[in-house]
């Protein structure tokens, strides 16, 4: 299996018209991803890149229902409201990329995905890939940089950076390792989906033997994902990297969300804690390779097919 995406996942896409929504409905094809419909208001009635376009999320779902998934790429002025309406229907996974949304309204989305059991990703995720299984949103293609970086294997990539999200999976890929799932958490200050609870994902996961993290100062996500481990909640090998070492208090770094706000937020701290409960972490990111080949032995490869050309 892979997490929150499989293959025949059926997708809708909000926003789809426009530069941005059409370089992700093409990313998306090309990881197979099954997207089935397109909601743009006042757009209804035509179809773009072959995909039927509906005024409303009600008759998108009406037509091509039931639904799994959908993609937000509203402005962030109106991304609540594009939330509010996928709401409306059954949905089980949104992937919101909307950032710099107003804190208020992220606050919010959030408290109504929780109350709605909806599983929300971001605000500010640039989304997911299963290779040959899938995306949401951006990773994942052209087919030139899929089989350097999104290689099959069992290996799951989380990661707090946009940017770094892709690199962790090279790498992964490079050692000779293949990826189960790669997701961008996202960069916003709230979010719909911790490190904690995609790890729990994870643990459920019959086809991920470990899960790489790179993190960074700010938040409590790594704390809170080290008590997770310290409960027997994951088992499975974490290897970690946390940027920002050596940074003084109160510096911004990164993302809005990555901000030194005392002692226990710190890159130093979390290193601590994480090691505590038994976490693999790295001192310098060039390390990963040397540290998946001690905690795997070269074991998690099924065959020479998932190591990188």
């Amino acid at each position: 299996m892979s997490i929150l995406i499989q293959r025949g996942t059926k997708v809708m896409i909000q926003g789809i018209i426009g530069p941005s929504g059409e370089r992700m409905a093409k990313n998306m094809i090309e990881t197979k991803a099954n997207i089935v419909a397109a909601v743009t208001p006042g757009q209804p009635g035509q179809r773009f890149l072959d995909i039927p376009v509906y005024n409303t999320v009600a008759e998108a779902w009406r037509k091509q229902g039931p639904i799994d998934s959908t993609v937000i790429l509203a402005p962030a002025s109106e991304a609540k409201k594009a939330l509010i309406e996928a709401l409306t229907v059954d949905l089980k996974t949104i992937l919101m990329q909307v950032e710099k949304m107003p804190l208020h309204d992220a606050i919010e989305c959030v408290a109504r995905c929780k109350k709605a059991e909806v599983r929300l990703l971001g605000p500010g995720s640039a989304g997911l890939v299963s290779p040959q299984r899938g995306s949401l949103g951006t990773f994942g293609a052209p087919e030139e940089l899929s089989k350097l970086t999104f290689q099959p294997g069992r290996i799951g990539v989380i990661s707090r950076s946009r940017g770094q999200t892709t690199t962790l999976a090279y790498n992964v890929c490079k050692a000779g390792y293949g990826i189960s799932t790669a997701i961008h958490l996202g960069s916003e200050q709230i979010l719909g989906t911790t490190f904690s609870e995609l790890l729990q994902l994870f643990e459920k996961d019959d086809e991920t033997d470990g899960v790489v993290y790179y993190g960074e100062i700010g938040s409590i996500l790594e704390e809170e994902a080290a008590q997770l481990i310290e409960d027997g909640m994951y088992t499975k090998p974490l290897i970690v990297y946390i940027a920002g070492k050596g940074l003084p208090k109160g510096i911004r770094f990164s993302h809005a969300s990555a901000i030194v706000e005392g002692e226990n937020r710190t890159a130093e701290k979390k290193t601590k804690v994480l090691k505590k409960a038994g976490a693999h972490v790295l001192e310098r990111p060039e390390d990963l390779s040397l540290a998946l080949k001690c905690v795997f032995k070269n074991s998690l490869n099924d065959s020479l097919s998932n190591k990188p050309e």
